[in-house]
């Protein structure tokens, strides 16, 4: 029988012959508590205990599913979908089946299917500690067990039986079986009793939900701390709404919890689609799980939206981090219609909802909410991500071809979310907001609670807005890459344009030339500071390789022209000589903070495309950056930054760039208005780039309070990033690092702890760290991340180089022995990259050629790393060629 990989051919073959009628889910959860006298996790037995495990296999819970179904040609044959260590009993259509013949520990055999089929499982699943299926964390702060799920795009089926693909439909009903002292959480309103559950335990049930997808069912089960909030909303017609709010957070980290921001987020959000869908937010309740250990940013699990703990906040930090919250927050809200409401058929159409939920999180974040200034963000941030992955050799069309879920797996990317809403964008200025809105509310109308392809999106939009959407769909989502726009400007003997085109290029490996609606701005310092000032702008549909920009004849000279100004399009923007010229002496002084950040954008586009060294870049930074008024924009840079010197500068002269930085992060810090968030912004920078002893001498004093800057707060989060260094550079060692850890005994301190102490340079505490992560599957999967992340220092290259051959030989064995997540995590957290020479490229193309039968997914990560290393290279040999 095939394995768990199913394929888009398999699941269309069985959309093709299944109906689904319902769920009846039924998990016992109380061998989620107790431990074995060895320490290892277990439980102690008594009444309920089974499905724990008893002896060194996984620890399990008992699940039992009974799904109604209907077949189309009966007598037919088909499977279900089942990730469990053990399967008890199946019985189907009353007859029961012998589990050993049915069922290979991925797959549920069903021969001979009836008109109507009931289909029942009791299976033993196994909680998780890679963050997918039913992750299980015990809370090393005070002991407490805590569960919940993450199952996009396939792991439902590690906790019931199911038909896992987003087609196939249905209403669910849940029930959970927990711990005494335990509330539980799913997609709808549950009741509690402790009936039939034994002593000590309560049996919550939950009412059916509206017809959704597996992979957006939820649980979410502990003695969470949880916070309670009502959303009223009258409509025009007179109708009333009630929407009961939930927000919850493990106990330990109750005292930091600000659910009044997350509650007042959610209500705005909330105000703006229903201002906008003109369609009830249709799934009851709306509860907010922050949770442990998450390996993504959210989830949108209708009526139980999950969130990674860590958007909240143990410590100070700037307006950025609220920011991000509010959209992440906002993205899983527009979820609730595209994508819960209005899912797509299979993964090829994953943009259907992720693209307009990236979009519309901006777009209601900007509209709705405190955040004014999200789409400076949206052009300095997201579209870096999608700039990035669409010049990667595994770039695709935002309209994908997914061919099976590991592919699906790979595709949660650049291209789906940021690429696809920054399309969207464009599209909104093309057809106009009022007709892509009436599209999107015709769309729910029409295929709520069923599946769409791309199709179905733009025939309500065609109506909507009098378009023909053929052309523009088959350029912006069916082809792969991104152009580039430069500005060609002739001037007359006066100083005047006389004609200002716009060129267009693109990659050779994707030479599509795409419809751009751009705004061109033309610049020009003004006043006492010689402010860069736009005095000129012209909107123009850019088509083809030269479009002239006929509305800018006769203007006055500018200091700077900007094409795509307001960031209408998604492009890399280039600039004429002069524009250049201007920018290397004056981009603080772009007074529009949107503008500006194009302008960075742009330039650290250059110094990827190894069309500026990293030393040039790296001087704009220190020249300008302490100017950036922007905290996302400025945190963007230092980021940026970092990546230069790390793997754009020549290594010859990274030394010297590592000191030059270190020193401005240090001056800006010294000036930065005390207690501001840019000094904190400065302060963290200053840690990450410290590598004189006068650095470390400074980061000791303010860890241990000799030293002091007037307004930093050296908070816990604080102190971590001060020690992070220390230990990297051989300044603070095991027993400093284990004495933090006794400050801050918490599952965040925790994994801090574990970062520091990989992060020594030490031999053996490389090997120790290696181990740990490719050797052993006892760590979770954030302590996994953490391991990774403190092994892979850029100023231990040499410390860490015997490890490049090993990576190739153990790459495929990790794929074929772990989860998809942690083989991510070890498979591009682990490349190389930092061993950056002609030898370690060489290297990755003979892997590459010797296993062109390994799975396609582990090689288009390998691909990717690949192509970064190349890419790199390139950088460092025009930073090489600047030096000489």
């Amino acid at each position: 029988m095939p394995g768990e990989n199913l394929s888009r051919d398999e699941a269309r073959a069985r959309a093709e012959l299944l109906s689904v009628e319902g769920y009846e889910v039924a998990l016992d959860l109380r061998s989620a508590v107790g431990e074995t006298r060895d320490g290892r996790d277990s439980t102690e037995g008594g009444d309920g205990a089974d499905g724990a495990d008893g002896g060194d296999g996984p620890r399990t819970f008992r699940s039992l599913t009974t799904i109604r179904f209907r077949c189309a040609r009966p007598g037919a044959d088909s499977f279900a979908d089942l990730l469990a260590p053990s399967v008890t009993a199946v019985t189907l259509n009353g007859e029961a089946l012998d589990p050993a013949a049915v069922f290979d520990g991925k797959r549920i055999a069903l021969a001979g299917l009836r008109d109507d089929n009931v289909l029942v499982v009791d299976a033993q699943c196994a909680y998780s500690r890679t963050g997918e299926g039913m992750h299980r964390f015990v809370d090393p702060e005070d002991g407490e067990v805590y569960v919940y799920t993450q199952y996009e795009p396939a792991d439902a089926r590690r906790v019931f039986a199911n038909f896992e693909q987003p087609d196939l439909k249905a209403p669910f009903r849940f029930e959970v079986t927990a711990p005494d002292g335990w509330t539980v959480w799913s997609n709808g309103v549950g009741e509690v009793t402790a009936a039939g559950a034994g002593a000590g335990a309560g049996v919550w049930r939950f009412g059916a939900t509206k017809p959704i997808s597996t992979y957006i069912t939820a649980f979410v089960a502990g003695p969470y701390h949880y916070e309670s909030d009502l959303y009223r909303r009258t409509f025009s017609d007179g109708t009333e709404l009630e929407i009961p709010l939930g927000a919850m957070c493990r106990k330990g980290l109750a005292r930091h919890f600000d659910a009044d921001d997350i509650f007042t987020v959610t209500k705005q959000g909330l105000d703006f689609f229903h201002d906008n869908f003109d369609f009830p937010y249709p799934f009851g309740k709306y509860d907010q799980a922050f949770v442990p250990e998450y390996n993504i940013g959210a989830m949108e699990n209708p009526g139980c939206v999950t969130f990674r703990e860590e958007y909240i906040f143990r410590g100070k930090v700037t307006q950025a981090s609220y920011e991000r919250r509010a959209n992440v927050i906002l993205h899983e809200m527009a979820h609730m219609w595209f994508g819960d409401l209005v899912t797509m058929q299979w993964w090829d159409d994953l943009w259907l909802k992720e693209s307009f939920a990236d979009f519309m999180g901006s777009y209601s974040m900007v509209e709705a909410t405190r955040f004014t200034n999200g789409w400076i963000t949206f052009a300095n941030n997201r579209k870096a991500w999608a700039y990035r992955a669409d010049q990667l050799p595994s770039t695709h069309p935002i309209t994908a071809d997914i061919r099976d879920l590991e592919d699906a797996k790979l595709n949660f990317d650049g291209i789906t979310y940021a690429k696809g809403a920054s399309v969207l964008k464009q599209l909104v200025a093309y057809v106009g907001k009022d007709a892509f809105m009436e599209g999107a509310r015709r769309y729910f109308k029409r295929h709520a609670y069923g599946n769409t392809r791309l199709e179905d999106l733009l025939v309500v939009l065609e109506e909507t807005s009098g378009r023909d959407l053929a052309s523009w769909s088959r350029a912006w989502l069916q082809t792969a890459g991104v152009n580039s726009l430069t500005p060609q400007v002739l001037y007359d003997s006066a100083g005047r344009i006389t004609e200002l085109a716009v060129f267009q290029e693109s990659a050779a490996s994707h030479p599509e030339l795409r419809p751009h609606r751009v705004a061109v701005g033309l610049y020009r310092r003004e006043g006492v500071g010689g402010a860069l000032v736009r005095y000129a702008r012209a909107e123009v549909d850019v088509a083809g390789p030269r479009t002239v920009v006929a509305e800018l004849a006769g203007s006055e000279k500018p200091d700077l022209v900007l094409v795509n100004d307001d960031d209408l399009t998604y492009c890399k923007i280039r600039f004429d000589a002069e524009s250049l010229g201007t920018l290397r002496a004056h981009l603080g002084d772009v007074s529009d903070p949107l503008a500006r950040a194009l302008c960075w954008s742009a330039m650290w586009n250059l110094t990827r495309d190894a069309l500026m060294p990293a030393r040039d870049f790296v001087d704009l930074v220190l020249k300008f950056a302490g100017r950036e008024t922007d905290i996302g924009v400025l945190q963007m840079l230092h980021a940026w930054t970092r990546s230069a010197l790390t793997y754009y500068a020549a290594p010859e002269w990274r030394e010297q760039g590592g000191r030059s930085l270190a020193e401005g992060a240090l001056r800006e810090l010294r000036i930065a208005e005390p207690g501001s968030e840019h000094q904190l912004t400065w302060a963290r920078f200053f840690a990450a780039t410290a590598c004189r002893d006068t650095d470390f001498q400074l980061l000791q004093g303010l860890l241990e309070g000799t030293a002091k800057i007037d307004g930093l707060d050296v908070d816990q989060e604080l102190r971590w990033a001060f020690l992070g260094p220390l230990a990297s550079h051989g300044v603070a060692d095991e027993k400093a690092i284990n004495a933090e850890l006794a400050r801050d005994d918490t599952a965040s301190g925790k994994r801090h702890q574990v970062r520091c102490l990989a992060s020594r340079p030490s031999a053996a505490v490389k090997a120790q760290a290696w181990a740990a992560v490719v050797e052993s599957d006892t760590l979770s999967n954030a302590l996994v991340v953490a391991t990774i992340d403190g092994f892979v220092q850029p100023g231990q290259r040499e410390l860490i180089a015997p490890y490049a051959q090993k990576y190739f030989a153990a790459i495929e064995r990790v794929w074929a022995e772990r989860s998809i997540q942690i083989g991510m995590d070890v498979v591009s957290g682990l490349f190389p990259g930092l061993q950056d020479d002609q030898g370690t490229l060489d290297a990755t193309d003979a892997w590459l050629a010797g296993h062109a039968d390994a799975a396609p997914a582990l090689r288009r990560l390998v691909l990717e790393a690949r192509d970064d290393l190349a890419r790199g290279l390139r950088g460092q040999a025009c930073d090489r060629a600047a030096g000489v």
